[in-house]
């Protein structure tokens, strides 16, 4: 019998769009017992995206549990229930994102929304203050598990009438009739949110295995860069350097990401800050095989891999997979350099896999996309939690 689990999640902005974070716990309901705690402050958002980051959180931890378990999710947003459950449609461009990530977390048929009153969710919105205070100043400390005391005082202070109020002109102005006042797209905003924090995307140059069209995920070999990949590591550092914007430089674990990623931050005066999250998919028996070869020896596999994020190859990982990890990565990278400029390095799957996130595509959308050795892509984040694709393989730099 599958197991059950309640998330409890919540998010608050002190000035929406202001400081912002969230708070989320998986609880037992037999026992009561909390089983997971997350929290995190997020730097400027609106209530909406906090809540809607809470949710997320929560849903990532009771998968990390048990991904076979059925969830009832309890959040006193109305907005988020009514608009996961369905009977409400998202209008604001910057929530459809965050809603699809939502939703593949689980299969949807494991999942049930509840809306409960703020006072039942106590645990939650505390988490969620923790959050935001562990982000004040300049700093923007992170929420610490062993700081919390939500667990034992759920009956913390509650948001004021001000960030009450802001929670319902939000919710408001979400729900207007369809012919209705639109909300901007992203570039258009009544209001000046601050510099938004730009991920460049760079995918490492090339290993031997890269023009032989072989698939190379993080299972395999861990080849390092060719000869060729280090002269287009060394071609897109001097590019990068004249552009003179890169602040941080942040790597995939893998070899021929992290020999690539050093080549640019030496050039830049910077260090090279290693991301788990951001290795390639593995791609377990495929690894080292060209496409005709995995037609040819693993068809079926093959077929389903290619109708379906959520299949994998044999001892492998799916897209579905590789997606909330790195969706998990962005959002950490999101609050550690708000506002700032950052460089990662990293591959195919997971470069792809952000532009498409940032668009709100659907996952096919991955077979869609060219993406060369050494090549540069961009997304800004911004704090109502839009995102705009700025760029998408360039590769000015090595001709």
């Amino acid at each position: 019998m599958a197991r059950t689990f309640v998330v409890e999640a919540d998010g608050g902005s002190r000035g929406n769009p202001g400081p912002a974070g969230y708070g989320a716990v998986v609880i037992d309901p037999e026992t009561g017992q909390a089983l997971a705690e997350a929290a995190e402050y997020i730097g400027t958002a609106t209530n909406n995206v906090a809540e809607y980051r809470g949710l997320l959180a929560g849903l990532r931890a009771a998968y990390a549990l048990d991904p076979e378990a059925d969830v009832r999710v309890r959040m006193d947003s109305k907005l988020v229930v009514e608009q996961m459950s369905g009977r409400w449609k998202i209008k604001h461009p910057g929530m459809r994102p965050l809603a699809a990530e939502a939703r593949s977390v689980f299969p949807p048929s494991q999942v049930t929304y509840e809306w409960i009153p703020r006072e039942e969710n106590k645990h939650a919105d505390r988490l969620a203050n923790e959050a935001m205070d562990a982000g004040k100043g300049k700093a923007g400390r992170q929420w610490e598990p062993r700081d919390s005391r939500a667990g034992l005082d759920a009956g913390g202070p509650a948001r004021s009438a001000a960030a009450r109020a802001a929670d319902a002109a939000a919710d408001a102005a979400e729900t207007e009739p369809a012919d209705g006042p639109r909300t901007p797209p992203a570039g258009w905003a009544p209001a000046d949110l601050g510099a938004p924090t730009t991920l460049v995307l760079l995918r490492h140059g090339e290993t031997a295995l890269t023009p032989q069209k072989r698939f190379s995920g993080s299972g395999g070999s861990d080849p390092e860069l060719s000869e060729a990949g280090h002269r287009q590591a060394a071609a897109v550092a001097a590019a990068l350097a004249a552009r003179g914007t890169v602040q941080a430089v942040v790597s995939s674990p893998l070899k021929r990401c992290r020999q690539t990623a050093e080549t640019v931050a030496a050039r830049l005066g910077l260090d090279v800050r290693v991301d788990e999250g951001l290795r390639e998919t593995d791609f377990g028996a495929w690894e080292g095989l060209t496409f005709a070869e995995v037609q040819e020896r693993h068809p079926e596999d093959l077929a389903a891999w290619l109708g379906s994020a959520k299949a994998a190859p044999t001892g492998g990982e799916s897209f579905a997979s590789v997606a909330r990890r790195v969706a998990l990565s962005r959002d950490k990278l999101l609050a550690r350099y708000a506002g700032r400029t950052v460089l990662l390095v990293t591959h195919v799957t997971p470069v792809k896999t952000l532009v498409r996130l940032a668009l709100g595509a659907p996952p096919d959308s991955l077979f869609r996309m060219e993406l060369s050795a050494a090549s540069l892509s961009a997304v800004a984040y911004y704090a109502d939690g839009n995102a705009s694709v700025r760029l998408l393989n360039e590769t000015a730099h090595l001709r």
